[in-house]
């Protein structure tokens, strides 16, 4: 498993010469071409997943299938297959190729995407857009903070996950009080805590290149991160449709 203090390259100053890496720029900064290209690849296939998500959610919706099978049972296969796609890729990385990651990557988007399909129920599709773009504007604002800060955010992710362990208890506890206000809180919080763990998780991937750059746990380090960023961005986004989102 990576180190997180495992010391991380030095910058090139003055006159340095270029790494394998990277190559000197004006004014003593280091292009990392490595790294840009791994975040990328992370960027590309976490993008490519929440769209794969978005169309299959919008199909199932529109054939009126959402609507017949989320009244029956098999609702709950489909609401919690995504989270065992989630544990059994983050638990069983070691073991499985990249390709099988790759595989389970798909088939989770896909999956997701089926759960996805009853916001197209609830929601108009006008709010379900804006509030997407918003997400996305957000998102893209927060993993670039993540990215380029040159503060440890660290102490801010641990924060975030323990508001993270919170705001489940009290989902499960809202379920059987039904309060609005309760719920509004945890939408609320939600968003807050998926923003910070976006900028937190950002810089974590970052880090994580320097150590796993060159291992052959590199590209299935590429898949997990567009996994983690994948759960950042539909969470976000879910949270804030939840208050902001107008109802059908």
């Amino acid at each position: 498993m990576a180190n997180w203090n495992d010391p991380q390259p030095t910058k090139t100053g003055f006159g340095a010469s270029p790494s394998l890496n990277g190559e000197v720029l004006g004014s003593g900064v280091t292009f990392d071409a490595g790294l840009r290209k791994h975040m990328l690849a992370i960027y590309n296939y976490m993008a490519s997943g929440v769209l794969l998500s978005g169309i299959v959610a919008l199909l199932f919706a529109n054939s009126g299938l959402a609507a017949q099978v989320m009244a029956t049972p098999l609702r709950w296969l489909i609401i919690l297959a995504p989270l065992g796609f989630v544990f059994g890729m983050s638990l069983g990385a070691n073991r499985m190729s990249t390709a099988t990651l790759q595989l389970l990557f798909w088939s989770f988007c896909t999956v997701m995407g089926l759960s996805l399909s009853t916001i197209f129920l609830v929601f108009t599709a006008s709010s379900i857009a804006s509030t997407f773009f918003a997400t996305a504007g957000a998102f893209a604002g927060l993993s670039l903070f993540g990215y380029t800060t040159k503060k440890n955010l660290s102490g801010m992710g641990s924060f975030m996950v323990m508001g993270l362990i919170g705001i489940l208890i009290a989902m499960v506890i809202n379920i059987f009080m039904q309060s609005s206000a309760l719920q509004l809180a945890i939408s609320i919080l939600g968003v807050i805590i998926f923003a910070g763990l976006t900028a937190w998780d950002t810089q974590r991937l970052k880090q994580e290149y320097h150590v796993l750059q060159g291992t052959e746990f590199a590209g299935k380090a590429v898949v997990l991160g567009a996994l983690t960023l994948y759960l950042d961005f539909i969470n976000m986004f879910q949270f804030l449709l939840s208050f902001l989102g107008n109802r059908e």
